[in-house]
């Protein structure tokens, strides 16, 4: 779906509007959140946000993998594969699945981490252990109780923020804030906006560590797009983040395209991003998740050049102890109730 815009204008008449359902909805969703979750019998790690659509969950699951590598563990990414026609559990392949089956994102990152895609997280889990895994890494499911967390990191974006912080349809939170900052273990704040400021406050005050990180492009993808005019087009959260990094990196943006959140081109899109690349002489470049959808697609362009980016969190040691501390903390737990 497409925000409305009206998610970031704090006096909208149509939020006003919609209040009472986003009242009615925060409720069923608070009282989902209390409830208790199954435990999985090893650490479960939950890279969520607050709202509905993008922040940054997908690089930082990825920064966390390899984080996670270096203490040792064998972590096994847990998505309920949205966007996907299988209902799993399945471990993702590349080499016979497409978007259309699990998922953009699921696709995305299993070219670094096994993933396994659940709609049941419970049969996901039972997956994932088959598989060797000793750390669940959870995509997103942070307002789900049906496994229980050892640790929720919350990934927010520091130009967005909450927005006009009320309820869906009435804002884009998925639950009432206060309940979410309550279960939070720790807050990723994503890039030098100050529009979070508010959030990572409360959670400072809670005694919570507020992490702070920013997305780096990739230097092979900046080399091949440099000197070159680009037409860039994004189906994602928020397209608008896509079109700034490549600012930032000094990329000549010379056209924009945003999509809709995991939207499905079709061939005639594909065609019109072509023909008017190609009456402009630009590059075309769209994100890999982006990419990563149109895998298996007939009339994909071939000169689209996906950009790639990475998290860089300013604090590395303090996020390696911190995952480090929840790890033993998870482990102490089970080994005392044996």
């Amino acid at each position: 779906m497409r925000e409305p815009a009206f998610w970031y204008r704090p006096r909208s008449p149509k939020s006003h509007i919609l209040r009472p359902l986003g009242a009615l909805y925060g409720l069923i969703t608070a009282r989902r959140m209390a409830r208790k979750g199954f435990d999985a019998g090893i650490p479960v790690i939950c890279v969520g946000n607050y709202h509905v659509g993008g922040a940054g969950k997908t690089p930082t699951v990825l920064a966390l993998t390899k984080l996670l590598r270096e203490l040792g563990e064998t972590p096994i990414v847990l998505s309920r594969g949205y966007g996907g026609r299988l209902k799993g559990p399945v471990m993702v392949d590349r080499a016979r699945h497409t978007a259309a089956d699990v998922g953009d994102e699921p696709l995305m990152m299993v070219r670094d981490v096994p993933v396994a895609v659940a709609r049941d997280r419970l049969e996901g889990v039972a997956l994932a252990k088959s598989q060797g895994a000793t750390l669940i890494l959870m995509d997103d499911g942070f307002q789900n109780p049906r496994i229980a967390k050892d640790a929720a990191l919350i990934v927010i974006d520091g130009e967005r923020g909450v927005g006009n912080g009320k309820v869906f349809p009435a804002g884009p939170l998925r639950a009432p804030l206060t309940m979410q900052l309550a279960r939070t273990d720790a807050l990723v704040l994503i890039g030098d906006g100050h529009a979070a400021d508010g959030v990572a406050a409360a959670i400072a005050s809670r005694g919570k560590p507020v992490l702070r990180a920013r997305i780096k492009p990739d230097a092979a993808s900046l080399a091949r797009l440099f000197g070159k005019p680009v037409l860039a087009f994004a189906g994602i959260g928020d397209p608008e983040r896509f079109f700034r990094t490549l600012r930032a990196g000094n990329i000549d943006v010379a056209r924009t395209r945003p999509f809709a959140d995991h939207h499905m081109f079709s061939q005639a899109e594909l065609a019109a991003l072509a023909a008017d690349a190609g009456r402009e002489q630009l590059t075309l470049v769209t994100t890999e998740k982006d990419l990563a959808r149109l895998r298996g697609m007939d009339g994909v362009p071939e000169t689209i050049v996906p950009f790639a980016v990475q998290l860089e969190f300013d604090d590395p040691a303090r996020l390696r102890q911190l995952i480090a501390d929840h790890l033993y903390k998870a482990r102490e737990r089970r080994f005392s109730r044996r």
